[in-house]
C-alpha cells in the first residue's frame, strides 16, 4: 500500500510532468475570449472557449505589454505558451507568452480600435482643426535627421518659400522608443514656442515601420498642440492615426512642404499680373479725369464766367415776372371769390331785410320779441329799423286769430 502524500506534494508532482512534457511546453491554441480582466498589477486574466471545453489563461505583464491591441470578451485569438499546473488551486492553465488575433493581423486590428476609440473621443472631428498659416516664418520638422525625408522637405521648402527658417527636431521614428520621442518633441516646440507650423512624419516602409504614427501618445500630442501640425508619414496609401488628428494630412513629406508654404514664384506671377492691373487701371483712371477736365475747360461758364452770370440773372428775372403774373392771377381770383361770398352773405343779412320797412323788437333786457306773451301793456320796448332804434311803450296787445292758443 502506498503512503499518502499532501496536496502540495501531489499538485507539484502533477506541475513536474506538465513541465517536462515537451510538447506542452510550447502550444499554440485557438479560441475565444470569455472573463477576461486586466488587473492593476498589470496581469491579464482570462478564459479561451470553443463549442464544448473552456481553458483558463493568464498572460503576465511583461509578455502583455507587447500586444498592440486590446483583448475583449468575445473576441477570436490564437495564444501561445506553456500548459502548467497552478499548485495553490491545483488547476492546470495556460501561461501565454504571445497573443494575436485570429483571422486578422494584430497591427490591424490595433489600429482600428484606436481609430474608434480616438474618434468616439472626438480627436478626429474637424471643428477643432486649425489652419495653416499662409506664409509661416518658422517651420518645425519633427522628424529623423537622417532620413531621405528630412531631406527632401529642406530642400522644397527652401525652393519654394527660402523666407521661412527650417528647424530639424531630431527624433527616432521607427522602434519602442519613437513614439515617446515624437510625441516629447511635440510638446517642446509648443511649450518653447519655437515654429508656427509644425510637420511630422517619416518615409514610407512597413505598417510595423510606420506604427510610431498610430501610437495614442503620439495622436494626444498632435490633438493638444496650439500649433497646426501636418502630418507627412509614408506614401499616398498609407494611413496613420496621427493623420486623422492632424490639422492637415499631406501623401507625402514632399507634400507637406508643398503645403506647409507658398510657391514664390506663383506668388511673384501673382504680384506681377496684379501689378499690371493695377497700372492699366491707372491709366484708364488718368485718361478719364483728363478728358472731364477738358470737358470742363470748353464749357462756357468758364470761358465766360459773366456771360452765365447774365444768364442766370436773365433766368431770374423771368421767373420774378412769372411769379408776379401767377400773384396777380390769384389775386384776382380771390378777389372775385370774396365778392361772391360777401353778396350771398349780405342777401342774407338781417338789415337788408330791415330796409324793406320791417322791425325787430328787443324788451328792455335785450331779449328779441318773438311773442306777445313775452310783454305786456306799459312795458318798454325798443324797435329796431334800418336807420336806428325807436323807444316805445306797449299800449295794447293782441293775438291774430290764426296763431294757436297755448
Amino acid at each position: 500500500m502506498n503512503e499518502p502524500i499532501s496536496v502540495t506534494a501531489l499538485n507539484q508532482y502533477v506541475k513536474g510532468l506538465l513541465d517536462r512534457d515537451r510538447l506542452l511546453g510550447q502550444v499554440y491554441v485557438c479560441g475565444e475570449v470569455s472573463n477576461y480582466k486586466r488587473y492593476p498589477s498589470g496581469h491579464h486574466y482570462f478564459s479561451l472557449k470553443d463549442a464544448e471545453s473552456s481553458i483558463r489563461c493568464v498572460l503576465f505583464r511583461g509578455n502583455a505589454a507587447s500586444l498592440r491591441f486590446q483583448p475583449e470578451n468575445g473576441m477570436k485569438v490564437v495564444v501561445s505558451g506553456r500548459v502548467s499546473v497552478y499548485p495553490r488551486d491545483g488547476a492546470y492553465q495556460l501561461y501565454c507568452t504571445r497573443m494575436t488575433p485570429d483571422g486578422v493581423g494584430e497591427l490591424a486590428l490595433a489600429f482600428e480600435q484606436l481609430k474608434n476609440k480616438l474618434h468616439r473621443a472626438g480627436l478626429f472631428d474637424p471643428a477643432r482643426k486649425q489652419p495653416l498659416p499662409a506664409y509661416p516664418k518658422r517651420i518645425a520638422l519633427v522628424t529623423s535627421p537622417a532620413g531621405a525625408a528630412v531631406r527632401d522637405m529642406i530642400r522644397i521648402l527652401g525652393a519654394r518659400w527660402p523666407m521661412a527658417e527650417v528647424l530639424v527636431v531630431p527624433v527616432r521614428v521607427q522602434g519602442e522608443e519613437a513614439a515617446g520621442e515624437i510625441a516629447a518633441a511635440l510638446d517642446l516646440v509648443n511649450a518653447m514656442d519655437l515654429a508656427d507650423l509644425i510637420i511630422t512624419g517619416r518615409g514610407g516602409g512597413s505598417m510595423e515601420d510606420l506604427w510610431a504614427f498610430n501610437e495614442e501618445i503620439v495622436a494626444q500630442a498632435i490633438f493638444r498642440s496650439r500649433l497646426p501640425v501636418i502630418s507627412a508619414v509614408g506614401h499616398e496609401p498609407d494611413v496613420t492615426i496621427s493623420d486623422y488628428v492632424a490639422d492637415r494630412r499631406a501623401s507625402t513629406p514632399s507634400n507637406a512642404a508643398e503645403l506647409a508654404v507658398p510657391d514664390q514664384e506663383e506668388l511673384r506671377q501673382t504680384l506681377d499680373h496684379l501689378y499690371h492691373r493695377l497700372d492699366r487701371a491707372m491709366d484708364r483712371r488718368l485718361r478719364e479725369r483728363q478728358d472731364a477736365l477738358v470737358r470742363l475747360g470748353s464749357s462756357p461758364f468758364l470761358r465766360s464766367p459773366l456771360q452765365a452770370v447774365r444768364e442766370k440773372r436773365m433766368a431770374l428775372d423771368l421767373h420774378r415776372q412769372r411769379l408776379i403774373r401767377a400773384m396777380e392771377r390769384k389775386t384776382g381770383e380771390t378777389r372775385q371769390t370774396i365778392g361772391r361770398l360777401a353778396a350771398a352773405l349780405d342777401a342774407l343779412s338781417p338789415f337788408k331785410v330791415l330796409g324793406r320797412g320791417y322791425a325787430i323788437s328787443y324788451t328792455e333786457d335785450g331779449a328779441v320779441l318773438t311773442s306777445v306773451r313775452q310783454a305786456k301793456a306799459g312795458d318798454p320796448v325798443d324797435l329796431r329799423v334800418s336807420d336806428g332804434t325807436l323807444h316805445c311803450r306797449v299800449e295794447g296787445k293782441e293775438r291774430h286769430q290764426w296763431q294757436k292758443k297755448s
